[in-house]
């Protein structure tokens, strides 16, 4: 895929990280190279220490690289530095995170939990609330949309923090090991809904994972060994 190609999604250049100098520099990315579709879901897998966790904080504009480029969305974020002149803004704007763990706000009930985001952005509370009642109504949770996270079972709070991550609409969004804690059922189930979700908001996706039970789910994947990535055509096994 050139450079080119995405007119959204993600694409990653000859990305590069080093941390230290000197004699005690460590490389933990060589030469990355990635793309990913609007509308796709991309599975990223990989030994621990391999730098999938660095890839993804450069991603997310948590950590610098050091050599490279990204584009997120059709916009160049990172290009020998950072484009962008506010990354706080960027992270809650452009790119929508799910991790394994939901770290969802205890004393906010679900819908707000799932509006904040598009407050923090400056819509009004009640465009945010609609949204996430919208977003909370296609996940199939919206019947506990008043309840506090503490009341809902482990699906469900994952399914509030897929529908948190889409509430600003990012054309970006970042799964680290999303279903590690679920059974192979809703696995499957929250694979669905990322699929689902990808292809209607057309949001590229990036599933950083070592369950086993969802890469078979997979189009396309890229492994990612000693800081560098090989690209693979996935199983792209049927959710329906």
């Amino acid at each position: 895929m050139s450079a080119a190609t995405p007119a959204g999604g993600i694409l990653i250049e000859g990305l590069r990280k080093v941390y230290g100098s000197g004699d005690t520099a460590v490389t933990a990315l060589k030469n990355v190279n990635m793309a990913v579709r609007p509308g796709e879901v991309v599975g990223l897998v990989g030994p621990s220490g391999s730098g999938k966790s660095t890839l993804l904080k450069c991603l997310g504009a948590i950590i610098e690289p050091t050599a490279g480029r990204m584009t997120l969305g059709g916009r160049v974020i990172y290009d020998g530095g950072w484009t962008v002149p506010d990354l706080r803004a960027l992270r809650r704007d452009q790119i929508g995170f799910v991790f394994q763990a939901p770290y969802l706000i205890p004393f906010l009930d679900v819908t707000d939990n799932v509006a904040l985001l598009p407050m923090l952005s400056g819509q009004p509370n009640a465009q945010a609330r609609a949204r996430a009642l919208e977003l909370l109504q296609a996940l199939d949770v919206a019947h506990r949309a008043q309840a506090q996270p503490a009341q809902l079972s482990g699906g469900e709070q994952q399914r509030v923090s897929i529908a948190r991550a889409l509430a600003n609409r990012p054309p970006v969004i970042l799964a680290d090991e999303p279903t590690a804690p679920l059974d192979s059922e809703r696995a499957l189930a929250v694979m669905r809904i990322l699929n689902q979700m990808a292809q209607q908001a057309q949001t590229a996706i990036i599933v950083v994972t070592h369950d086993e039970k969802i890469i078979p789910t997979f189009k396309r994947i890229y492994h990612i060994r000693d800081g560098q990535t090989v690209e693979e055509a996935g199983e792209g096994r049927a959710l329906d």
